[in-house]
C-alpha cells in the first residue's frame, strides 16, 4: 500500500531531575551540597533513508516518543544525557505543524537530518544553588519537560518525469512498456489509485527515474477526483511528460485536454508553469490521430515538442526517450535554486507571548495557564521546602499575585494550575 500523508505525535524526551545530597566524608566536615544535575532528554530527529519510498510505517506507529534524560546523582556527578530517537523518512519527505501549517522541515538528501522535537534540558542538583546565604540549599529543579507537538508528515516523490493526464489516456501502458514496473492496467477510469515508479534506460544507457501519477481531471487543484492527494507529486519532478489520447478515444478534444490539465498543474502552484514539458501524443495506432495530431500542432503553435507515440504498439518510444533524456541533462538536479542576493536583514520587534493568563472556571476557582508558568511549575520539586518557596518567589517576580487581586481573587480562593490546585493566600 502506498501511503503518501500521515498525521503523527512526537514527544521529546524530558530532562531528568536534579538531585539533593550532601557530602558525608568522614574527615570532611561542613561537606556542603554535593547533588548532580540531571542529563538532557533526546531529540526525535527525522532522518532520510533512500531505501524508503512510503510513509507505510508511520501508519502502524503514529506516537514516537524520546526517553527522558537520567537523573542527578550524588558527589555532583551529572546524568547521562539520553540518544536522539532517529525517526527514517523517504526522500522528498515534508514535516508540517498540524496547528501552524508551518513547514519544520523538507527532507530531500540521503542522510539528512531535522530534529522535529527538541529535549529539555535536565534540572539543577542543590550544588547549583549553593550562595553565601544559603550553603547547603534543599532544593533541585525537576528536568526541564521535552517538546510536544502534533505533525503532519507529508510525502513528495523525488522522481525525474512525472507522466501527467487524463484518466486511461495510457500513462500506466508507457511506464509499464518503457520499464519494468509493473502499474495495474485496466479499461475505466482511476484504474491507478497511487503514484508507480520506474526506472528507464536508453538504448545508449542513459537512466532517469520516471513517475506515473493518477489521472487528472477538471477541478483536480479543488479537490475533485484524485488530484488534490496527489498533485503534489508533480512538485519535485524536473520534466513533466503530457500524456494525450489523440485518437480522442472517448469523445473528448486533445488540445482541450492539453489545456484542462494545463490549467489544473496551474491553480495547484503558478510554478509549475515554468516546468519543461513534452508532449507524448499516444494511441497514434488508432483512427483518427493522425487528422488529430496535424490540428493540435497548429493549435499549439510549437509552444512545447510533441512526439507520436503509441505505448500499445511499441512505435516512437525510443524517440521519446532520447528526447526526455536529452532534456534532463539540461535540467540541473535540484530544481530550486537559490540565487545570491543582496540582502538587508530587517529585524522587527516582536512582542513576547505573555507568560501567564487567568481565567476563571464555573465554580469560581482562578485558572493559570501559560507555557512559562507550566514550565516553571514542572521544573519544581514539591517534597521540598525550599524549592515550594522558590516557586512563589517566581510568580511573585512575574505579577501573578497582584493580577489575581486585580481579578478579586480573595484570602483562601482556589486556585488552578494544570492539575493542581492551592489556596490564594495574603
Amino acid at each position: 500500500m502506498f501511503v503518501d500523508q500521515v498525521k503523527v505525535f512526537v514527544k521529546a524526551g524530558d530532562g531528568g531531575n536534579g538531585l539533593v545530597a550532601y557530602r558525608r566524608e568522614k574527615y570532611v566536615p561542613k561537606g556542603g551540597p554535593a547533588g548532580g544535575d540531571g542529563g538532557n532528554g533526546g531529540d526525535v530527529i527525522f532522518e532520510v533513508d533512500e531505501g524508503l519510498n512510503t510513509l507505510m510505517d508511520f501508519r502502524y506507529n503514529k506516537h514516537f516518543k524520546a526517553k527522558r534524560g537520567e537523573g542527578g546523582m550524588s558527589k555532583n556527578q551529572h546524568g547521562k544525557n539520553t540518544a536522539a530517537l532517529i525517526v527514517p523518512v523517504p526522500p522528498g519527505t515534508t514535516v508540517l505543524d498540524e496547528e501552524t501549517n508551518e513547514v519544520i522541515a523538507d527532507l530531500i538528501h540521503h542522510g539528512q537530518q531535522a530534529i522535529i522535537a527538541q529535549g529539555g534540558r535536565g534540572g539543577r542538583g542543590n550544588s547549583r544553588f549553593a550562595s553565601p546565604r544559603n550553603p547547603a540549599p534543599d532544593m533541585a529543579e525537576n528536568g526541564e519537560p521535552g517538546k510536544e507537538r502534533n505533525i503532519k508528515v507529508e510525502l513528495k516523490l523525488i522522481a525525474d518525469v512525472g507522466l501527467v493526464g487524463f484518466p486511461s489516456v495510457g500513462k500506466s501502458t508507457l511506464l509499464s512498456v518503457v520499464s519494468a514496473a509493473r502499474p495495474k492496467i485496466a479499461d475505466y477510469h482511476f484504474t491507478t489509485l497511487a503514484p508507480n515508479l520506474g526506472v528507464v534506460e536508453t538504448s545508449d544507457h542513459r537512466s532517469f527515474v520516471m513517475a506515473d501519477l493518477p489521472g487528472l481531471i477538471e477541478g483536480a487543484s479543488e479537490g475533485i477526483g484524485l488530484g488534490h492527494q496527489f498533485l503534489r507529486h508533480v512538485e519535485r519532478t524536473r520534466l513533466i511528460v503530457h500524456v494525450i489520447d489523440m485518437a480522442g478515444t472517448e469523445g473528448r478534444d486533445p488540445y482541450e485536454d492539453f489545456v484542462k490539465i494545463n490549467e489544473e498543474l496551474k491553480e495547484y502552484d503558478v510554478k509549475l508553469t515554468d516546468r519543461p514539458q513534452i508532449i507524448a501524443a499516444n494511441k497514434m495506432d488508432m483512427p483518427n490521430a493522425e487528422e488529430n495530431l496535424k490540428l493540435f500542432k497548429e493549435q499549439i503553435n510549437d509552444t512545447y515538442p510533441v512526439y507520436s507515440i503509441s505505448a500499445l504498439t511499441k512505435g516512437g518510444l525510443k524517440d521519446i526517450l532520447f528526447a526526455i533524456a536529452d532534456k534532463l541533462e539540461e535540467i540541473p538536479k535540484t530544481s530550486t535554486t537559490i540565487k545570491d542576493k543582496d540582502e538587508k536583514v530587517v529585524y522587527r520587534y516582536q512582542k513576547e507571548e505573555e507568560p501567564f493568563s487567568i481565567s476563571r472556571d464555573p465554580d469560581g476557582a482562578y485558572v493559570l495557564k501559560g507555557i512559562k508558568i507550566e514550565k516553571l511549575f514542572k521544573m519544581t520539586d514539591f517534597n521540598h521546602d525550599d524549592a515550594v518557596q522558590r516557586f512563589s518567589r517566581q510568580m511573585r517576580g512575574m505579577g501573578v499575585d497582584e493580577a489575581l487581586r486585580k481579578r478579586g481573587a480573595k484570602d483562601g480562593d482556589t486556585i488552578r494550575l494544570l492539575d493542581y490546585e492551592f489556596e490564594f493566600i495574603e
